[in-house]
């Protein structure tokens, strides 16, 4: 039974690409339709550097993600280090007791469902599938199946891309990941050098601040990168604009 799910599956996405070689944005839209979800979107995490949003299918899966990379709440950071997170209700009071910060923006963007999917092989976290859609409710049996077995494909996909130096079977060389939002990255590495302090709380002070001044942290990072902004060395979070 699971090798006939993978092989329909494997259909659906060879279907998907046309012909082309397969890509994680073929599997966000199949596993948007597998699953009977509204969007779709993956994204990756390495370490103490910045989420970064490979593929998102829509407007709604793109502000669910970029919410995670402000906020550091939601399932979609939860399933990194942990098992599948599955927010079936958004709108209910545990849902908002779990993500106090995520869950009313995640609601005002227009999702009332949220199910992320870790991406993994073994101890190595790759990063997460976010699954949402816009009224709440469950996932079924087949379809959390289906989700997570093309999460690992995406996953598979993401490791492949790691590597472009190594060609597939056929000659053909992985499409390369590119970074959405470079300047969070370059934006991190600034402040941890310029207040000597580790990468991951160089991310989080930029965070506090995104959030304190209700910014997108590409945003804040942009400033940070062009010198509008100037983070003090103390432990508010403090930062002046010049």
């Amino acid at each position: 039974m699971n090798a006939d799910r993978r092989m329909r599956l494997w259909c659906l996405l060879v279907e998907q690409a046309q012909g082309g070689p397969i890509a994680v944005d073929h599997v966000c839209h199949v596993v948007a339709a597998a699953a009977g979800v509204d969007g779709a979107a993956v994204t990756v995490v390495l370490g103490a550097m910045p989420r970064e949003t490979v593929y998102a299918t829509d407007e709604i899966a793109s502000e669910l993600a970029e919410l995670a990379l402000t906020l550091g709440d939601g399932p979609g950071v939860d399933a990194v280090d942990g098992g599948p997170a599955l927010a079936v209700d958004l709108t209910g009071p545990a849902s908002l007791a779990r993500w106090p910060m995520f869950v009313p923006a995640a609601v005002s963007a227009g999702a009332g469902a949220v199910f992320a999917l870790p991406l993994h092989v073994g101890a190595v976290r790759v990063g997460v599938l976010d699954l949402y859609r816009r009224q709440p409710g469950s996932l079924d049996g087949d379809q959390l199946a289906d989700a997570l077995l093309l999460a690992d494909t995406a996953c598979a996909l993401l490791l492949d891309a790691a590597q472009p130096d190594r060609p597939h079977a056929d000659g053909r060389r992985p499409e390369p990941v590119f970074l959405a939002h470079p300047e969070v990255h370059q934006a991190t590495g600034m402040l941890s050098v310029q207040l000597g302090v580790s990468a991951a709380v160089a991310l989080i002070r930029l965070r506090a601040y995104a959030y304190a001044h209700n910014r997108r942290l590409h945003d804040v990072a942009g400033d940070v990168v062009a010198r509008r902004l100037l983070f003090a060395a103390d432990t508010d979070g403090a930062a002046g604009d010049r």
